[in-house]
C-alpha cells in the first residue's frame, strides 16, 4: 500500500529507483527564488509557458509572447506579466480566480538551447493598478496591445529544464508586427471547427 504522506512524485521515485538522484537534483539545482543569471534569463525571453488549473485540478496551458523583458522580474521572489484582451475565454485568468498556483517554462530554443522552470502562487491586478506602484514596466509596441490585467506571481521553486530534449530554433528575420499582421483573420479557423451559421 503506498505511503499517503508521500507525494506521487517521491512515490514513483522510489519505484523507478531515482530517489537518489531526485535528491541531488532537490539539493543542488531547485532554488525558492530567481539567482542573477535566471533573472537575466527570463528578461531575454520573448515567450513563455504558462500552466494552471482549476479548483478541481483540471488543466490549461498556453503561450505568452512579447518583446524581450515582457516578463519583468520583480525582484528575486516576484515576476510580472500582461494579459492582453484575446478571444474571452480568459482560460488561465480564470483558473487563477480559483487556483493560484501556476507553472512557467522559459525555453531559449535559439541561443542557449536551455530551459528554466519557475512555479509560485500569482494573482491578477489591473494594469493602472501595477503601473501605479511599478514604474518603468515594458509597453508592446503592437496595435491595441494595451494590458488589460498584470499576472503577479510570487516564485516558490525555480530550476532548469536541461537541453537534452530541446530542438534548437531559428529565428524569422520578420519583425513581429508584419508577423502579426500577416495571419489574417480567417486563422481562428486554422482546424477548421467552426460550425456555419443556421439560415
Amino acid at each position: 500500500m503506498p505511503d499517503e504522506d508521500m507525494s506521487g512524485e517521491r512515490r514513483l521515485q522510489e519505484r523507478l529507483g531515482s530517489r537518489e538522484r531526485a535528491e541531488q537534483f532537490y539539493q543542488r539545482q531547485v532554488l525558492d527564488h530567481l539567482n542573477d543569471r535566471m533573472r537575466e534569463f527570463i528578461t531575454a525571453q520573448d515567450m513563455m509557458f504558462v500552466a494552471t488549473s482549476d479548483a478541481r485540478g483540471a488543466c490549461d496551458s498556453t503561450l505568452r509572447a512579447g518583446p524581450p523583458g515582457f516578463v519583468r522580474v520583480l525582484g528575486p521572489h516576484r515576476l510580472a506579466w500582461p494579459e492582453y484582451r484575446g478571444n474571452g475565454v480568459l482560460a488561465s485568468r480564470g483558473n487563477l480566480l480559483e487556483n493560484p498556483h501556476v507553472g512557467l517554462l522559459f525555453v531559449d530554443f535559439v541561443q542557449d538551447v536551455i530551459g528554466l522552470h519557475v512555479n509560485g502562487r500569482a494573482a491578477l491586478i489591473d494594469d493602472g493598478v501595477v503601473r501605479a506602484w511599478q514604474a518603468g514596466l515594458p509597453a508592446d509596441e503592437l496595435p491595441g496591445r494595451r494590458p488589460e490585467q498584470w499576472v503577479v506571481a510570487d516564485v516558490e521553486e525555480a530550476y532548469i529544464h536541461c537541453a537534452k530534449h530541446i530542438p534548437r530554433l531559428y529565428r524569422h528575420s520578420g519583425d513581429r508586427r508584419h508577423l502579426a499582421h500577416a495571419a489574417g483573420p480567417r486563422r481562428s479557423d486554422y482546424f477548421g471547427t467552426s460550425v456555419p451559421a443556421a439560415t
